[in-house]
């Protein structure tokens, strides 16, 4: 029997949280530095994967199956297909820069009284989201990857409710509360979505016989499974509500501000360059190969959620005063062209939106992660207590602009590949649709320019005139991510030769063809 590669990245990070939570409470930094050895050695597992995985070769790789729930058909099913890896990938990569980032955010805290915060579960919290992030990605059983779609939710919810950004402007008592409140409402969301999906698995199970993607999509293919229109119409919905309430695309997307902005920056990272990454990836898998038809007559009112989500999530942006709330709109927005590239039904906007993932998550990552540094310097989210930052600390605000400038996809930068690639894919086919997107670039680039001139340029005020520069740990965890933003936007060939064979097998799932290009006959 092959070594479970699959099983083991994802195993790896679950067994190591529960070792960083059962060290002592007293060994609060051995604590850090078992998850972080975890979190790289999770990142070795993972490069393995991709190392080994041919993107030539079968649609899923590296594949396990075992019984499982044997009465009901259950089986522990893995596999990977380029788009997974890449998001693997992804996954692993982050994290230890997650958990450098966050290296001093569950240390006691003092409040006017000591109070501990709990370190270990903290680190813990962290390794158990990541272990269920990659196996959502792997699982090619229905059953299997709904119980972590779920089951995610969990440490989630005390990651956002239990580990709030300090920098509060009404006090620690009010930022509790409103913790609290960003918490509950994550999880009611989701949980919703949740339910419905499950409902519709339970549906797909009865019209199926079994819960293997494989086997049913097979079926699919060779005409042996045949739904009716009206109950693929009704799965498709079920599957899709969930994954959109995750993605988030409007409206279903109001949770993501509250938890963004309550959450310190590592763990807003989490859930923005992570864990929505499970919805939007979901939409591929599940959605176009389980109910092909369904997706298509879906279409038209999709594309319609993901341009006002295009455009809405980046007014909102334009006019928030919070500096963490500003990136959660502008992911609204990115996740629009996320959704928009994958039904518009064309091999560019299927690999741009999967481009637009991975790319996302990292440029999200570069600027989220260096907005919380500039936060706990100065105690404020309020874009207008900053101003003149570039003259104190040149190194953090030359790291925050790449991060802007890879938010607004400029060329050059890694999610500027993926936004043209979706725009490019929308406009073959619907051309109206994708004139109309392109507004959202331009209020992108209004959005990124503006806060960096009101929180870098300008007379310095007083508040951050002794403002220190980035220290080593934190340069450790920035430089990597503008590297690869710079690496991936002038040579993304590495990244888009994985993906694009699993895009065409999805482009044959769903029966569709890139339109032809109009080109008039030579007089």
């Amino acid at each position: 029997m092959s070594f479970p590669l699959l099983t083991a990245t994802a195993a790896l990070p679950a067994l190591g949280a529960i070792a960083t939570a059962a060290v002592p409470a007293a060994r609060r930094t051995a604590a850090k530095w078992l998850a972080l050895i975890v979190s790289l050695a999770t990142l070795v597992l993972a490069a393995i994967v991709l190392v080994r995985f041919d993107p030539d070769g079968d649609r899923y790789q590296l594949t396990e199956s075992r019984a499982w729930i044997k009465d009901f058909g259950v089986r522990y099913e893995l596999g990977v297909d380029g788009i997974a890896v890449a998001l693997i990938a992804l996954t692993a990569l982050l994290i230890p820069f997650v958990i450098l980032a966050g290296w001093h955010d569950a240390d006691p805290l003092e409040t006017g009284n000591t109070r501990w915060r709990p370190t270990q579960g903290f680190f813990a919290l962290i390794l158990a989201v990541e272990a269920m992030v990659i196996i959502s990605f792997e699982a090619t059983d229905v059953f299997l990857f709904y119980i972590f779609f779920e089951a995610m939710l969990i440490p989630m919810y005390f990651l956002i409710g239990g580990f709030g950004d300090r920098a509060h402007e009404h006090g620690e008592e009010t930022a509790s509360t409103q913790r609290s409140y960003a918490a509950v409402k994550f999880l009611l969301y989701n949980l919703v979505g949740g339910l419905i999906m499950l409902a519709a698995v339970i549906g797909l199970y009865v019209v199926a016989g079994n819960f293997s993607l494989t086997e049913i999509a097979a079926a699919r293919a060779n005409g042996s499974l045949d739904m009716a229109t009206n109950t693929e119409r009704w799965l498709f919905l079920g599957f899709f509500f969930a994954f959109a309430v995750k993605a988030p695309l409007w409206p279903l997307h109001t949770w993501l501000p509250n938890a963004m902005g309550e959450a310190t920056a590592p763990v807003a990272v989490l859930i923005t360059a992570v864990v929505d990454k499970v919805g939007t990836f979901a939409m591929l898998r599940f959605c176009l190969q389980l109910f092909p038809e369904a997706s298509k007559w879906a279409t038209p009112v999709i594309l319609v959620l993901a341009l006002i989500s295009i455009i809405y999530g980046a007014l909102l942006a334009v006019g928030q005063r919070d500096i963490k709330r500003l990136v959660a709109y502008a992911s609204i927005s990115h996740f629009g062209f996320i959704v928009l590239g994958i039904f518009a039904m064309t091999s560019q906007g299927q690999s741009g939106a999967t481009l637009y993932m991975v790319n996302h998550g990292i440029s999200t990552a570069a600027l989220m992660l260096v907005a919380g540094f500039l936060i706990s310097r100065r105690g404020s989210r309020l874009i207008a207590d900053y101003g003149g930052v570039q003259k104190v600390a040149p190194v953090l605000a030359g790291t925050f602009l790449i991060g802007g400038l890879a938010t607004l996809s400029l060329p050059g930068l890694a999610p500027f590949v993926s936004e043209f690639l979706v725009l490019v894919g929308t406009f073959a086919r619907y051309p109206v649709v994708g004139i109309i997107a392109t507004f959202g670039i331009v209020l992108a680039a209004l959005y990124t320019l503006v806060l960096y001139q009101r929180t870098m340029t300008g007379p310095v005020k007083v508040e951050v005139a002794k403002m220190p520069d980035l220290r080593v740990r934190e340069l450790v965890v920035v430089t990597p991510l503008i590297v690869l933003l710079i690496f991936l936007g002038v040579y993304p060939k590495p990244l888009t030769d994985i993906v694009n064979p699993a895009v065409k097998q999805t482009m044959t799932d769903v029966q569709k063809k890139d339109p032809q290009p109009e080109v008039e006959a030579a007089k």
